[in-house]
């Protein structure tokens, strides 16, 4: 199994675009790409996606290549693999960490998300996401604590993994 990305951070983005990723997620960037060598620059690829999509989400290069796969297995012509090509291949950004750990995100990206000063970093397990901080609390967080907030306040989040398929 691939490593996994975990934790979350807030780092200053620059006036060019530049924000250092967390070293941990150089990490799994560095072990998700079949193609890096100790010394080189990952690569990844940022999914932008369309209009309802208030975040950038990151992938390694061998979580991509999963997802390619699973599209390339949808019938050909049909509007499933039309729409997740467009997303994952046309609403995409593929790019690599620089030699001090940092991403260059165009202004097309900064914009789509609102990101000025300050990036939210989260991990989603085989990718992370970049959100400007005020957004994932107004929207993602909010949705979350509502959530868990209709739950019994003894419940055991754990009994979601019973009957999960894991061992």
């Amino acid at each position: 199994m691939a490593r996994r990305f975990r934790g979350e951070s807030h780092h200053k983005v620059d006036a060019k675009g530049r924000v250092s990723i967390p070293a941990s997620f150089r990490r799994v960037l560095e072990a998700g790409d079949p193609n890096w060598q100790s010394g080189g620059n990952p690569e990844l690829v940022i999914v932008y996606g369309d209009h309802r999509r208030k975040y950038l989400e990151c992938y390694t290069m061998e979580a991509i290549d999963e997802v390619d796969a699973k599209i390339d297995a949808l019938p050909r012509g049909s509007m499933e693999r039309k729409m997740l090509q467009r997303m994952f291949h046309g609403q995409s950004f593929p790019t690599s960490v620089d030699e001090t750990g940092r991403l260059v995100l165009p202004a097309k990206l900064r914009q789509k998300i609102d990101l000025n000063d300050e990036a939210f970093f989260i991990a989603a397990g085989d990718t992370f996401q970049i959100w400007n901080p005020a957004t994932y609390e107004a929207e993602e967080l909010a949705a979350a604590e509502e959530w868990l907030d209709e739950l019994p306040d003894d419940f055991d989040p754990m009994q979601f993994l019973d009957g999960a398929g894991g061992t």
